[in-house]
This record gives structure tokens, C-alpha cells and sequence, in this order.
């Protein structure tokens, strides 16, 4: 067990530091956009390539970080039955849906991608739009952004085995952390009862 946690550590990193960096694709997709924007105002030119790299970069940044943000446990959860069940059952019922949901989902989507990629790169398949851009490199991300929430998936599966087994730390540990959402939820629920204690009449 010993061996998949340290196989655990590793992908953690990984994604982590996929996840720090890939913030840098968002900020350059802004600056060429604004960039595209000033040049489409000033000159009254632009250029398709200019267009298509904005969502290429969204994409990149899209599909490699999902794993990111699968580590952070930040993906969209509907917890309303799930946070009235026991330890136990959360952690069985993220079991069964990192082994047969997720992996089967990102390996057919990985059996799907690679040979299009391969193809696209053996024709040098470019855009349909005018002054647009070669195809590959966009669709790379699809297969690199799969394999990577796959492996944070095997991850998070390792470590919520190992917490049953009595050798690891409560993987659901991070759910109790607050958001911004939740602090600004708590902000305005203490300022409305501040409000109501206000309104009150002294005696």
C-alpha cells in the first residue's frame, strides 16, 4: 500500500504543478484577446489566428487542469444525499465512482482522441477559416487533459482505500474547508443578524 501512496504523492504534484502553471495560459488568451480588441479598434484589421489561439489556449487551460482541479475536490458536486451519509459510505461511493465511471469515461475518450490527433498531424489538418491556424496542437489537449484526470483519479481512488484500510488521512478532509462562498455566505448571515439585532426596539 506503501508503493501506490508514493504513486499518489506523484501524481498529486503533478496535477499541482500542471495546475499552477496553466493559470498562464488564461492570462495569455486575456492579453491576446485585449490585444485583438485594441488592433480590431485602432486599425480596423484582425486576423482569424488571433481568434482561433484565444480558445485554443482556453481549451489547453480547460482540459489540463481538470485534474488540478480534481485534487482540490473543486469540480461541481451535488451533495444533498451524499453529505447526509456516513464517512464510510462517502468514501465507498467515491470508489465506485472513480472505478467505473471516470476511468472508463477518460480511457474512451483517450481510445477516441489519439488516433484523430495522429491523423490531424500526419495531414497538418488546418482551420476552415481564413488565415486560421494548424489543428493538432488544440486537439493534443484533449488526450493530455484526459490521461491527467485519469491519473488524479487513480490518485484520489489509492488514497480513499488506504484511508479504509486505516493507513492514510480522511481524503474528504478538504470538503470542510470554506470557500469564498461560503465566507461570504457566513459575512452576510452574521451583517443580517447584526441588522435584525439592530432593528429591535431598546427597552
Amino acid at each position: 500500500m506503501q508503493g501506490l501512496l508514493k504513486l499518489s504523492r506523484a501524481i498529486d504534484w503533478l496535477n499541482a504543478q500542471v495546475g499552477k502553471y496553466a493559470i498562464w495560459l488564461i492570462l495569455a488568451a486575456t492579453v491576446i484577446s485585449a490585444l485583438n480588441a485594441i488592433v480590431r479598434k485602432v486599425f480596423n484589421t484582425s486576423s482569424n489566428a488571433f481568434l482561433e489561439v484565444q480558445w485554443y489556449l482556453f481549451a489547453w487551460s480547460f482540459l489540463v487542469a481538470a485534474g488540478f482541479t480534481l485534487l482540490h475536490r473543486e469540480h461541481v458536486r451535488i451533495d444533498v444525499i451524499n453529505s447526509r451519509l456516513s464517512k464510510g459510505k462517502q468514501v465507498w461511493i467515491d470508489i465506485i465512482g472513480f472505478a467505473l465511471f471516470l476511468t472508463p469515461l477518460c480511457l474512451t475518450v483517450l481510445w477516441l482522441s489519439i488516433p484523430v490527433v495522429v491523423q490531424m498531424y500526419q495531414s497538418g489538418e488546418m482551420s476552415g477559416n481564413s488565415g486560421g491556424l494548424i489543428r493538432w496542437p488544440v486537439w493534443v489537449a484533449l488526450p493530455v487533459g484526459f490521461l491527467l484526470l485519469m491519473l488524479q483519479g487513480w490518485s484520489e481512488l489509492i488514497k480513499r482505500i488506504a484511508f479504509l484500510r486505516g493507513q492514510g488521512p480522511d481524503p474528504m478532509g478538504r470538503l470542510t474547508d470554506k470557500t469564498a462562498e461560503d465566507e461570504l455566505i457566513e459575512a452576510l448571515r452574521r451583517q443580517a443578524e447584526l441588522d435584525a439585532a439592530a432593528a429591535k426596539p431598546q427597552h
